[in-house]
């Protein structure tokens, strides 16, 4: 049985997805970011960056942080959604993307195109300018190909379900995903999958999943 402790952000989604893929008993906690409840001393003897998600795995006893370390235990304990061979690294590599470069970028032009807007033109500017790099990133890695990592066109892996989340807010990050129509087929793809439209409202409802 696995503890969650999340909120109802693109990295808390990340560890949710999974969960629902693998089909695996879980049980989710809100951590009501809000209300800075990711300060709270319990959360933090599980979270000591007070950031979500976290888990805690009751059947070995390990509590980790950080989406890209919870995802890889995940995946390899279970023995799913991750690549073999060479493609493993590939795997990896665009999962080190996302925590690196797409999640923080992205999470920038949250703060300051959507919630901060006509504070400081220089940030928009830079962050939105950065957005659509990264996603031309993605596009052109996703020509010809149906998932991210693996080989021929691809296989559905945790990559996937890290970038997702995040291109799922491309509202707020007023990107137009016609203009990127491998990042917007392969979107669409993932988004009809009913175990992502599960984890999506984990630990509660807000919207249905943003569509183009």
């Amino acid at each position: 049985m696995i503890d969650l402790y999340t909120w109802t952000t693109p990295n808390g989604r990340k560890v949710s997805i999974l969960l629902e893929e693998l089909g695996v008993p879980y049980a989710a906690h809100a951590i009501d970011i809000t209300k800075d409840e990711q300060f709270a001393p319990d959360f933090l003897k599980i979270a000591p960056n007070n950031r979500i998600p976290a888990i805690v795995d009751h059947d070995t006893g390990i509590q980790m942080m950080e989406t890209g370390a919870i995802m890889m235990y995940l995946a390899d304990k279970y023995g799913q959604f991750q690549c073999d061979g060479d493609e493993y690294w590939r795997m990896v590599e665009w999962l080190m993307w996302q925590m690196g470069g797409l999640g923080p970028m992205l999470g920038q032009t949250h703060h300051f195109v959507k919630y901060n807007k006509g504070k400081s033109a220089y940030a928009e500017e830079r962050y939105s300018a950065e957005a659509l790099r990264l996603y031309g990133v993605l596009d052109r890695r996703l020509e010809g190909r149906d998932y991210i990592a693996g080989i021929g066109r691809g296989m559905y892996s945790i990559a996937d379900m890290a970038c997702w989340p995040w291109v799922s807010r491309f509202e707020w990050q007023e990107v137009d995903l016609n203009a990127f129509p491998n990042v917007k087929d392969w979107y669409l793809r993932i988004a009809a999958r009913p175990a992502v439209q599960a984890g999506y409202s984990v630990p509660k409802f807000t919207t249905d999943v943003p569509m183009p």
